[in-house]
Formats: structure tokens, C-alpha cells, sequence
């Protein structure tokens, strides 16, 4: 459904570290990379981060109007917690620390990161059952 999603961020290096950590394990392979931005696909859909000349603030709010956060497919709680294990080393802390991996609620097996900048993204487990 989707095509892509674009986010604008204050530090091009720093959303690259993180989200191209974070997309590469995912399965995306990078797709553009120009002055400005990068962007990572997986099948039709791709990601953009870019550090925008007409951005006009430096600090992205996650709690203000707008989109909160992304959320991601991961392949099973191995993955998920595989994930939250490497994620320090990439510019990601584990967000909800005292109700992981049930912070969304019992049943509901995730993890939920943020990043230097304020990014938050939820990896969610999924297996085979969840499959449409």
C-alpha cells in the first residue's frame, strides 16, 4: 500500500548510521544517495531519510502533531530481541524499558526504539500465523 516514506532529519549522518543499520538488518538494500538524503528499498516500498535545505526547525517532536512512529515487520521474538541486543551500537535506546517486550500490550510482542534524534520506530514479532 504503501509507495514510500520520507523523513526529514536535522543530522544526514546520524539518521544514516541509524536507519541504515536498522533498514539493512531489515532486509532493505540501499537505493538513492544524493547530497542531501538516502534512501533504502524492500521490494516496492523505500524509505527516504533526507536533511532537507528548506527543513525549518532542528529537532523532530515525536509527541506533537503528526506521525508518531513507524512500525516494522521482524521475522519472530528472536529477531526482535536480536535486534534490541545490537540497536545501542547504531544510535537506537530501548524505549519502555520496565514493559518490554509486552509494552503495547500482552500479547503484543515488540520493541520500541528511539534514536539520537528522536525517531522512534516499533519492531513487532511476527510469524507465520500473523501472514495474511
Amino acid at each position: 500500500m504503501l509507495h514510500h516514506l520520507e523523513l526529514w532529519v536535522p543530522d544526514l549522518p546520524r539518521a544514516e548510521k541509524s536507519f541504515g543499520w536498522l533498514l539493512g538488518t531489515l532486509g532493505c538494500t540501499p537505493h538513492q544517495h544524493w547530497e542531501h538524503g538516502r534512501s533504502w528499498r524492500r521490494g516496492s516500498f523505500y524509505l527516504v531519510v533526507e536533511q532537507s535545505p528548506a527543513l525549518t526547525g532542528g529537532t523532530h517532536e515525536r509527541c506533537r502533531p503528526g506521525m508518531n512512529h513507524v512500525a516494522f515487520r521482524v521475522e519472530g521474538r528472536a529477531a526482535v530481541d536480536a535486534l534490541v541486543e545490537a540497536a545501542p551500537a547504531h544510535g537506537w535506546r530501548l524505549m519502555f524499558p520496565d514493559r518490554h517486550p509486552f509494552a503495547g500490550g500482552a500479547g503484543h510482542y515488540a520493541a520500541y526504539l528511539e534514536n539520537e534524534d528522536g525517531f522512534e520506530v516499533e519492531l513487532v514479532a511476527v510469524t507465520a500465523e500473523d501472514a495474511p
